[in-house]
């Protein structure tokens, strides 16, 4: 069986380098963004590499400083976002046409080289080498594990670029018998569904809530302050307001490494597969009360639960959020009348009554099953994580919890006087 796992490197590149790498990924996402709009200029939307290298291959090679090869990783980075969004289509979800603007550059190993302290990485101007930052050798961690492991080769890298610091994701794959993560068993797949707000941050199937009052707090100060600022004009002004964004976006990205993290360990916890989001496209538009903040919010915690899960071998997707908070995941009944307040669910037919967050993240765990049995042609069963058991596709819980009227019991519900989870 092939395993494929990557492993985050964080590293340490000079000053003038730094500007370097910094140009190249501009490039490299504007040569993206380039293939991307000539796929989608025809009536259809074109998602062959070959057709798509024939088409802009020159055209971007005048307009870049980029090397062959990062061109053609730029094609395939395009060709593959379209090929999702056709697929997405197809499933009946609603999706738009994709646009990058988060700083990454795609490596392979002919425009990169991979040793064990240092890279090689291409660049507009040359090659450059950016030494690891690696942790205490004496820690299992999956540099151990997996970077320094003879029987997993490397393939290639993605170039990130957050916090004022360059991180190399490097991919490696080997041929094993079994690997306790996988277990080569598809029977216990297992999603965990996540649900983002405005109150809550983020509420997973499991019953787990991140409250969103400390981040909503900062973010009304951080306005009052810098309005207060911009009305004095002046360049100290000025000056200070950028030094408040600096420790603005510091205490914003604390706070959302920190949520990214509890819920990567809760999908490990539970031995969870998969982490399902609700698409982020027009988030703010479906959210009432939402900001521009919130939608960049969210977008910086699906990133970072990304490269955290896939550390540890767990796959994060994205589903249509829709009907998510009318549906009763319960029973399927689908009624605007459903979702009652912004906090409470009570389903019209079962009277099923629950966190309105808690409801939602369930209904996204579902939805990913759906697509991944629908995708696969109905293959091996997978089970949304619930706190006590799981929940498939039928609407059916094991173990069975007897409640009352024999009824199935799970939890959570949320306890409204102080926003704990209790059992039912």
């Amino acid at each position: 069986m092939e395993v494929r796992r990557t492993v985050p490197v964080k590293l340490d590149v000079a000053d003038s380098d730094a500007g370097l790498l910094h140009e190249t990924i501009s490039e490299f996402l504007w040569a993206a963004n380039y293939v991307v709009d000539h796929a989608w200029s025809g009536e259809y939307k074109t998602t062959s590499k070959a057709e798509l290298q024939r088409e802009t291959y020159d055209d971007v090679r005048v307009e870049t400083r980029l090397q062959a090869n990062l061109v053609q990783n730029a094609r395939n980075k395009a060709a593959d976002a379209v090929q999702s969004v056709v697929a997405r289509w197809k499933q009946g979800d609603d999706a738009g046409k994709p646009h990058f603007t988060a700083p990454t550059l795609v490596y392979d190993k002919r425009c990169a080289t991979f040793n064990d302290d240092h890279a090689t990485l291409s660049t507009v101007d040359g090659r450059i080498t950016a030494e690891y930052v690696l942790p205490d050798e004496n820690r299992e961690t999956p540099h151990s594990e997996y970077l320094f492991n003879d029987d997993y080769e490397v393939t290639g890298g993605e170039l990130h670029y957050r916090d004022g610091e360059f991180y190399l994701h490097v991919r490696t794959k080997a041929d094993v018998e079994s690997e306790t993560a996988d277990d080569g068993n598809d029977e216990h797949s297992t999603v965990l569904g996540v649900d983002l707000g405005i109150e809550n941050v983020a509420v997973t199937s499991t019953g787990s809530f991140w409250n969103g009052s400390e981040l909503n707090h900062w973010h009304r100060e951080f306005e009052k302050r810098r309005g207060s600022l911009q009305q004095r004009g002046t360049r100290a002004a000025h000056e200070t307001i950028q030094s408040v964004g600096r420790t603005e976006t510091g205490r914003y990205d604390h706070f959302l490494h920190t949520v990214s993290k509890e819920l990567v360990a809760e999908a490990v916890e539970y031995g969870c597969d998969v982490i399902a989001f609700e698409n982020l496209t027009g988030i703010r538009e479906r959210m009432p009360n939402a900001k521009k903040f919130h939608a960049w919010a969210f977008r910086r915690l699906f990133e970072y639960v990304e490269y955290k899960a896939e550390v540890v071998g767990i796959s994060v997707e994205q589903v249509s959020p829709a009907y998510t908070s009318q549906r009763c995941s319960k029973c399927g009944t689908t009624l605007r009348e459903n979702r009652q307040t912004q906090e409470r669910f009570c389903c019209q037919k079962c009277g099923y009554e629950v966190n309105a967050d808690y409801n939602a993240a369930k209904n996204i765990g579902l939805k990913h099953l759906r697509s991944a049995q629908k995708s696969s042609g109905g293959g091996a069963p997978v089970n949304v994580r619930l706190n006590r058991g799981t929940l498939n596709v039928n609407g059916e819980h094991s173990p069975a919890c007897e409640g009352q009227n024999g009824s199935p019991r799970e939890s959570p519900t949320l306890n409204e006087a102080n926003g704990e989870a209790e059992s039912e």
